[in-house]
């Protein structure tokens, strides 16, 4: 229920070929930043290089007040916002929402994705038309720095890597001020309530609780 084709429609990102490399989506978190470097110059003349290795196109919207950090790529109708701050290593896809103060680093927003009010995303992948509500972040580092493990009931699976925000599947939406703990991964169509502490494995079609109880729709 984690694997990249459990997640993902892979039509709604220029990171298609890539992501089709691995099993695992957070298998692809380490050559985010090759992999913009080489699908840049392929863009064609409907995107901009507005600096060194950064990609903007001609229908997006950028705010003067927001920082683009090589490298990068923004999609056609995407939005960056006042004050958002994209450290490098992202590619956001079209008719996005990257908003007042949202931080970005070392991801990929599939199409339709909004993370519109003080957001930190980092180290993770936004499925097609997921929404991150006002301040949830994803926390992307253990506070002992050992290297993150995906839980999954009593099932565990090594990542060997330290730096693992969440893998958001399509159609997720996490509620205001949730905080998604490093190793979550969160299947298509789920809900996290607001003020949430999320970790490990939610299955698709699925309702996190406040209390961290776990329960299908179709039981509502």
């Amino acid at each position: 229920m984690y694997t990249i084709n459990d997640l993902y429609d892979l039509d709604h990102t220029l990171a298609a070929d890539y992501l089709r490399q691995f099993t695992y989506p957070w298998e692809a978190l380490k050559g985010i930043k090759e992999m913009i470097l080489a699908l840049g110059p392929t863009l064609g003349d409907d995107y901009e290089e507005r600096e060194e290795h950064v990609w903007v196109h001609k229908t997006a919207k950028v705010f003067p007040s927001a920082y683009l950090g090589a490298p990068c790529i923004i999609g056609p109708e995407t939005e960056v916002r006042h004050c958002a701050f994209i450290r490098g290593s992202a590619l956001v896809g079209a008719n996005c929402v990257v908003g007042n103060s949202v931080e970005l680093k070392n991801v990929i927003l599939f199409d339709h994705v909004q993370t519109p009010h003080y957001n930190y995303v980092g180290d993770s992948i936004l499925g097609y038309y997921s929404h991150m509500g006002a301040g949830s972040i994803t926390s992307n580092v253990k506070s002992d720095k050992k290297l993150v493990i995906v839980h999954n009931g009593t099932e565990t699976m090594e990542t060997g890597i330290k730096k693992f925000g969440a893998m958001l599947g399509d159609y997720v939406e996490v509620g205001c001020n949730a905080v998604c703990n490093p190793g979550t991964v969160i299947g298509r169509h789920s809900n996290v309530y607001p003020t949430s502490c999320v970790r490990g494995v939610v299955p698709e079609n699925s309702i996190w609780k406040n209390s961290g109880e776990v329960i299908h729709k179709e039981e509502r």
